[in-house]
């Protein structure tokens, strides 16, 4: 089956960055297509694959796959020898709820701290609602450690959707210096470790797109 994943930039586009993480660190082999953002013609472009207008599109065939966790699920199903959930009824189900929960929470996190892979060192405000959607996530990620941690290094073990959904929190988190508790730093640190978001990474710094938007902190 040809693969083709329609992405958007790689330094700004976090949803982008999960169906891409998921594919590549699970060793499925696709074509990679980028559309970079918001110039005029990108909304055209995207419409030529993406029934909602946005991305990432899974391009299955001439079937396309949109929205990430409909992405995730697909891929899930049809590479079943991957394990991309758990194999533990238990386990499934939290990652299932995790993952979905940063599909569909986080909204001052998303809003206060965009995904800006060239950014380092910036620093925004805290205020209550960004504060708690942190500790949300240091919460599942302390939690996920102390229930999975002697299984490996990723968040239920081995590597699962899951990780792909918080991808790119490790990367707001790497860009805007949040302060992370010892019990959740080394969740954070598997990830930037692995060839696949270095690969990411180094993409997204030779990228020369700037969507001023996005460019957020001091």
């Amino acid at each position: 089956m040809q693969l083709k994943l329609i992405i958007g930039n790689k330094n700004y586009s976090s949803w982008s960055l999960r169906s891409w993480f998921l594919l590549t660190e699970a060793g499925i082999e696709f074509e990679e297509y980028r559309i970079p953002l918001d110039l005029e013609n990108s909304a055209a472009e995207i419409a030529r694959f993406s029934p909602s207008g946005r991305v990432p599109v899974l391009m299955l065939g001439e079937q396309p796959v949109w929205d990430t966790l409909a992405i995730a699920e697909t891929v899930a199903e049809q590479w079943p020898e991957k394990q991309l959930w758990p194999s533990d009824t238990a386990a499934k189900v939290h990652a299932r709820c995790i993952s979905a929960e940063m599909h569909a929470g986080f909204p001052t996190l998303r809003e206060s701290m965009p995904m800006n892979c060239r950014a380092m060192g910036r620093k925004v405000s805290l205020p209550d609602a960004l504060a708690a959607d942190i500790d949300r996530v240091l919460d599942i990620w302390s939690d996920c450690h102390r229930r999975y941690q002697s299984q490996g290094n990723w968040l239920f073990g081995r590597f699962s959707v899951a990780d792909a959904m918080f991808a790119p929190v490790v990367l707001r988190f790497r860009s805007y210096g949040i302060n992370l508790p010892d019990v959740a730093s080394a969740y954070p640190r598997r990830m930037l470790e692995s060839e696949s978001i270095q690969r990411w990474l180094a993409a997204a710094e030779s990228e020369i797109e700037v969507i001023k938007r996005e460019e957020t902190g001091q």
